[in-house]
């Protein structure tokens, strides 16, 4: 079976700026992939090579076994792909909205009708299928972005900072969402939010300043990622009745005693594992 996504020593240069350095990740059939990294790191001038809008300097990028390059258009019609701003139209009503992109992305006509009660349902906009976009919350409009993802029925998902800008009701019902999708569909989702990433992805690339850093599970990383903190305290008593009683904390990874003070003023250095 072939990786849904297989990206080679990706590399993309403007004229003075290189914002992906020969970058390499892959996402297996079936898999919910975290995409994490600070604004500016690279994220979303990934997602735009992937899905064809970019074109890159060097390297290779492959869909479902396709090449990005030379089958960019047998590529679009296998991903649903959400930017970070979605562009609708405004005047037009939800279900047209998606009655037109979906004669757009070949739906069979004798299925439109079914796609689109289905994608009106997934995303929860029953309530508003016959409200103008432009009248919509930034919440419902994402919403519509993501429907329009769902209408070809596409095998993979390519989602950039799907919440952003949402309120924390709309965010729990976005994840929980992809959630769902990533049950019968592949995902890439982009964020710069580690709780994100932590709450829906089975594993997560992090980039910064345009090179991968680590590829791994959350848990993984976050073992790998979580350092030690140094504590500084002063103590009177016996040196080692006070070191034997600092031992038996669990939390505490190692213990230096500052020969330069007095016994009865015993000053330790604590190193502790961070919870």
């Amino acid at each position: 079976m072939s990786l849904a996504i297989e990206v080679r020593e990706l590399t993309k240069r403007y004229e003075t700026v290189t914002a992906l350095d020969r970058i390499s990740f892959e996402v297996k059939p079936g898999e919910i992939m975290g995409f994490l990294g600070p604004n500016g790191a690279g994220k979303t001038t990934t997602l735009r090579v992937l899905t064809g809008l970019l074109s890159p300097t060097s390297g290779s990028v492959r869909i479902d076994g396709l090449d990005v390059e030379a089958q960019s258009l047998e590529i679009r019609r296998r991903i649903g792909y959400l930017p970070e701003n979605v562009s609708l139209y405004p005047e037009l009503r939800v279900q047209e909205y998606l009655a037109y992109r979906a004669r757009i992305k070949g739906v069979p006509r004798a299925q439109r009708r079914s796609r689109l009660d289905e994608a009106l349902q997934r995303c929860a906009l029953g309530d508003v299928r016959r409200r103008l976009i432009g009248r919509l919350s930034k919440g419902y409009r994402q919403r519509v972005g993501l429907a329009d993802c769902l209408i070809g029925h596409p095998s993979i998902l390519i989602l950039d900072e799907p919440t952003v800008g949402l309120d924390p009701h709309q965010i729990r019902q976005t994840r929980e969402l992809i959630r769902s999708l990533g049950q019968t569909t592949t995902i890439l989702l982009s964020t710069h939010i580690l709780p994100e990433v932590e709450m829906i992805c089975q594993r997560v690339a992090i980039i910064d300043r345009g090179v991968i850093v680590a590829v791994d599970t959350p848990e993984n990383l976050r073992k790998r990622l979580t350092g030690s903190q140094v504590v500084h305290v002063e103590l009177r008593g016996a040196e080692g009745v006070i070191e034997q009683a600092l031992a038996q904390l669990k939390s505490i990874q190692g213990l230096q005693t500052d020969a330069r003070v007095p016994l009865e003023e015993v000053f330790i250095r604590l190193t502790t594992k961070e919870e």
